[in-house]
């Protein structure tokens, strides 16, 4: 038999730890072999969560004062407290399997999650929930394919911006002659033409000068015929 110092200690223990808890549920069970209730235990360590089978008269005491209070009424009869500081969500999905598969040995008699009570209809709806570790990976699956996409813009950017700068260097140099004008072989036949164009010029004003000194009268000549 406990004694009375060492059931303080037992209450000191259970109460800091249920302070420091989000969420709790209370069962209770008729006629459990040693099997089932180790693997109970074993399901819910594997959630991350606590169990203990506790005396009515402690667990209300431990209770006291903390949110888990307003499940006072379920301390009767055979119980048993599973609680955790971690996701709730998780020893729900844990808590609400285990009954299902094992109803006719364990049975739900109250819930205290994130300070609300719930039943074990509601325990059901938090137990379909995505766990917070199923939301993370859900997350970084989107943030990871919104940054591939990124990415993949990001480096489609230099590639198209190369394109376009290949396509205006291969028109430049057409667009460079078309501004320069002729070429200096372009330039220096045009200046042969216009030299010979110059010189015909000549050749046809010439003679017209020569008959026009031809029929100026001589002076000198004039005299002599006279």
């Amino acid at each position: 038999m406990k004694t009375r110092e060492t059931k303080q200690k037992d209450l000191a223990l259970l109460k800091e730890s249920l302070e420091n808890s989000k969420s709790a549920i209370i069962v209770s069970f008729k006629g459990a072999s040693v099997a089932k209730d180790w693997e109970l235990r074993k399901t819910i360590r594997e959630a991350g969560a606590h169990y203990r089978v506790v005396k009515n008269t402690l667990a209300r005491l431990a209770v006291k004062g903390t949110d888990f209070e307003q499940a006072n009424d379920a301390f009767k009869g055979v119980s048993a407290i599973a609680w955790t500081d971690k996701d709730p969500v998780v020893l729900s999905k844990a808590i609400s399997k285990f009954i299902k598969d094992n109803s006719d040995v364990y049975s739900f008699k109250s819930g205290v999650v994130d300070g609300k009570v719930i039943d074990f209809k509601q325990l059901g709806v938090i137990a379909n929930l995505p766990s917070k570790e199923e939301l993370i990976a859900k997350l970084l699956f989107v943030l990871n394919a919104q940054a591939q996409r990124l990415v993949t813009v990001i480096n489609a950017v230099p590639r198209d911006l190369a394109i376009v700068i290949k396509q205006i260097g291969e028109k430049a140099p057409e667009s460079r002659t078309q501004a320069a004008g002729p070429a200096p072989a372009d330039q220096e036949a045009g200046a042969a033409v216009a030299a010979a164009e110059g010189s015909e010029a000549t050749a046809e004003e010439a003679p017209a000068e020569a008959k026009a000194e031809d029929s100026t009268p001589d002076a000198g000549s004039g005299e002599k015929a006279e």
